[in-house]
């Protein structure tokens, strides 16, 4: 990969780190609240609202981003999901749960 991609993911990875300690100074670990059914149920909202997006553009994804450019649109709900997801992660490290460490390349 050449050094304007890994650029671009310390940027976004950067942002979603900086955007999780902002929300967790107002929010909390209330997004745990409900336990871990309600952590997936909060994972499958965003996954819900995603999809309804995209569905209007044949599930393509790009175009869908390209014809929304509200800041509270579907690039914002692509945002929650991930940094949703990364709080899952932290936490599951930080409670010590057991998961299988590392990156698995499902490609090999």
């Amino acid at each position: 990969m050449n050094d304007e991609f890994k650029t671009n993911l310390d940027n976004i990875v950067n942002d979603d780190i900086d955007g999780l300690v902002l929300a967790g100074e107002s929010y909390g670990t209330s997004w745990r609240n409900r336990g871990g059914v309600g952590a997936f149920m909060m994972l499958a909202r965003k996954w819900d609202r995603l999809e309804n997006q995209v569905k209007k553009h044949q599930y393509d994804v790009f175009k869908a981003i390209e014809s929304d450019s509200r800041p509270e649109g579907i690039i914002d709900d692509i945002r929650d999901l991930r940094r949703y997801l990364l709080l899952v992660e932290e936490y599951t490290l930080d409670a010590g749960i057991s998961a299988t460490a590392g990156y698995v390349n499902q490609d090999r």
